[in-house]
């Protein structure tokens, strides 16, 4: 399933996220980690390999402000000739939801989308392009499913800053994820009710991630 337009399947992807469960994460599903084409450490085709030796069945690659991992990454599963696991599109952007910084991830988008510039050049986007309407309005265009990333790691509580990001169009929400980098990784179980909850009460999706910046994709850091 390496091409591109099954990467931008977000009905499929839709579906998967309705599935989601406190434990698709990191064997099953996992929708939240960076290459060395951001900040990570591993090479695009080595998180692949990692990724199909875990057994994963459906993931993205949210490089900050850029999808050049996942483009090695798609050309890789198709040289492998794997079909066993589904790669979407994604990107983590960060954005000023008032009144802090925040991180947007997108998925399933279209990365030749004009709208998407200004939050493809591997830098944080500057002036306009940085209000988070500005951000998921963008994301919207290229076809995004578009999601708060970690609600409980601000500077702000996620009971003030999901219905602001409600607000501004969002569609889901990080609800599993280790908040303290726990082995084996396990979801926080007190930010996931929290998230689940808020959620709920918005009908927003629910994802999961790791977040892995380091060499291992069952972890962090």
């Amino acid at each position: 399933m390496g091409n591109h337009h099954s990467a931008q399947n977000t009905t499929l992807l839709r579906q998967v996220f309705t599935s989601i469960q406190p434990d698709s994460c990191p064997k099953h599903y996992n929708f939240h980690m960076h290459t060395n084409c951001s900040d990570g450490k591993l090479m695009p085709e080595n998180l692949m390999s990692q990724a199909v030796r875990i057994g994963l069945q459906g993931m993205a690659i949210t490089d900050h402000h850029s999808v050049d991992g996942y483009y090695r990454a798609a050309e890789w599963l198709e040289t492998q000739n794997i079909d066993s696991l589904h790669l979407w599109t994604g990107m983590e952007i960060t954005a000023y939801l008032p009144p802090v910084d925040v991180h947007i991830l997108g998925y399933g988008f279209d990365p030749s989308e004009p709208s998407l510039a200004p939050y493809l050049t591997g830098r944080e986007p500057r002036g306009v392009d940085a209000r988070a309407e500005r951000a998921i309005s963008a994301l919207h265009n290229a076809g995004a499913i578009v999601v708060l990333a970690h609600p409980c790691r601000y500077r702000r509580s996620p009971e003030e800053l999901i219905p602001t990001a409600v607000s501004l169009g969002i569609d889901g929400v990080e609800t599993y994820y280790a908040y303290n980098n726990p082995n084996p990784w396990i979801p926080s179980f007190e930010q996931t009710e929290t998230v689940k909850r808020l959620g709920n009460s918005y009908n927003l999706l629910h994802t999961c991630g790791t977040d892995t910046h380091g060499l291992d994709l069952l972890q962090r850091l």
